[in-house]
């Protein structure tokens, strides 16, 4: 049994902004699963004390320049039986808002220094110096929000194995030399060989300069982010640690259990492939939520995702407003939210053409399964996507994925192509160029094939027939676990 402390700014089903969140819960009950003594350290937010009834305080730090001390509270996360630490600093914590934003919008000022204390906690719980009598084997942390601890004990000569993972490499945590400074970090690591990136301080580049391993959550995505392309200025360092054998790919998994076609209850019937005819009645479900004519022969799209440019939005509402305008048999139903711009052009596109477009903008976990099961096909045109989940979702739910080649999707979905589908391989569909002409050429493909139902049908079972549970990823990451500690 290994003793495994995983560091995460967000857990599900406590607080999630995105993936990290899911995979912070997921992971850590699968390696549970495998008899590890695993326990998840995050920050003590508002809304994860206000969820949790039963938490004690099991340790008191003292950290320097910090005038109160720092709690560790003790729980459970949820529906598990997986031991979570949350770091108490009411000050830093303790608000309403989002786990990095202000309630208004926009990043909390004061990101730098709330990430400090939270590294600078989970640095002195891996050496043993929380006085809870418990030394990890293993450190395994996740992004920027982390990234500060594996520098603070790179040198301690007990420290465990450290392993860092990239959930997206956009987000760095690029702070001025100022605040360097001013979170009284040691001078020695002000250097390029340490935090400074081009005059800033990255907390990211903490997790990747002094871990032992980085790992990113696709096999597509640990090659692209060694290229210009998706390197952020880091490529060259993360091209070093690739040639060293330092850096793997492992594809994300999902919750089998929380999507599953034969057991969701947030959907309006349940199926399996052996009961598969029952989808068509998700689907009119969905249309009849959005107000649209129900027609089991129309082709009904499903976008369900951050409304932001990563995820190819634009493209998406370019190319499906080119086919409503030429009068296409489709419609598309949309939810989520993110930059007003968009948001404004769903809402035009709603009012243009009520009876082919439906738009919920916000965010609703009933409603995102009820779209994964209705929809015949989900669009996902992300300009890049490390992992991505929803294609992984649609392909539980027997929803053809339409995705851009890139990352995790192109890891996942076996393009519909005339050999794929001989060869019962065929899972969705691919595009190369991040353009709204790529993508309408491809959202032809899929008409076409949509008019033909015993190949359509063939492809819903074989993508239903994928396994990317947690088991795999799981057994990935206990490998490198124990390539580490020997």
């Amino acid at each position: 049994m290994r003793k495994i402390l995983f560091a995460s700014s967000e857990v599900h089903s406590l607080i999630k902004t995105g993936g990290l969140a899911d995979v912070s819960a997921s992971l850590p009950m699968a390696l549970r699963q495998h008899d590890q003594d695993v326990r998840i350290i995050m920050p003590a937010y508002r809304q994860c004390i206000e969820r949790l009834t039963d938490t004690q305080t099991v340790a008191i730090i003292k950290l320097d320049g910090i005038h109160e001390p720092v709690e560790i509270l003790q729980s459970t996360l949820p529906d598990s039986d997986v031991m979570l630490w949350l770091v108490h600093s009411p000050f830093h914590f303790d608000r309403d808002g989002g786990p990095y934003s202000q309630p208004q919008g926009g990043d909390w000022e004061d990101n730098a220094a709330r990430f400090s204390v939270f590294s600078r906690v989970i640095a002195a719980v891996a050496i043993n110096q929380a006085d809870l009598n418990w030394r990890p084997d293993i450190l395994h942390c996740n992004d920027w929000q982390t990234g500060l601890a594996p520098a603070l004990i790179a040198e301690h000569p007990h420290r465990p194995a450290i392993i860092f993972t990239i959930h997206n490499l956009a987000y760095q945590g690029l702070y001025s030399r100022d605040v360097f400074e001013a979170l009284n970090l040691p001078e020695k690591l002000w250097n390029s060989e340490g935090l400074e990136f081009y005059g800033l301080m990255s907390f990211m580049k903490g997790g990747l300069i002094y871990a032992d391993h980085i790992t990113t959550v696709s096999p597509s995505y640990a090659e692209e982010i060694c290229s210009y392309e998706f390197g952020y200025g880091l490529e060259g360092l993360l091209s070093y640690r690739a040639q060293q054998g330092q850096l793997t790919g492992i594809l994300n998994g999902i919750d089998h259990n929380e999507w599953n076609s034969e057991t969701d209850p947030y959907i309006s019937k349940t199926y399996s492939i052996k009961t598969i005819r029952n989808k068509a009645v998700n689907k009119l479900a969905v249309q009849r939520y959005f107000s649209l004519p129900e027609k089991e022969e129309m082709l009904l799209m499903g976008v369900v995702s951050r409304l932001v440019s990563q995820k190819g939005i634009d493209l998406a509402l370019d190319a499906v407003t080119h086919l409503l305008e030429l009068g296409a048999n489709i419609q598309l139903v949309c939810l989520g939210s993110g930059e007003p711009a968009f948001e404004q052009d769903l809402r035009v596109l709603r009012a243009r053409f009520p009876d082919k477009v439906g738009v919920d903008i916000g965010y609703n976990e009933p409603l995102a399964h009820q779209i994964e099961a209705g929809v015949d096909v989900f669009l996902m045109p992300s300009r890049f996507e490390p992992c991505g989940l929803n294609q992984l979702y649609s392909l539980r739910y027997g929803t053809l994925p339409i995705v851009r080649n890139t990352g995790g999707l192109a890891d996942t979905v076996v393009d519909a192509i005339e050999e794929n589908r001989t060869n019962n391989s065929a899972t969705g569909f691919k595009f190369e160029l991040s353009t709204p002409e790529a993508l309408e050429e491809t959202l032809y493909r899929v008409m076409d094939l949509f008019k033909r139902p015993r190949i359509w049908r063939k492809m819903m079972v074989t993508a239903m027939e994928q396994d990317y549970s947690w088991e795999n990823s799981a057994a990935s990451y206990l490998q490198l676990y124990d390539d580490l500690l020997d």
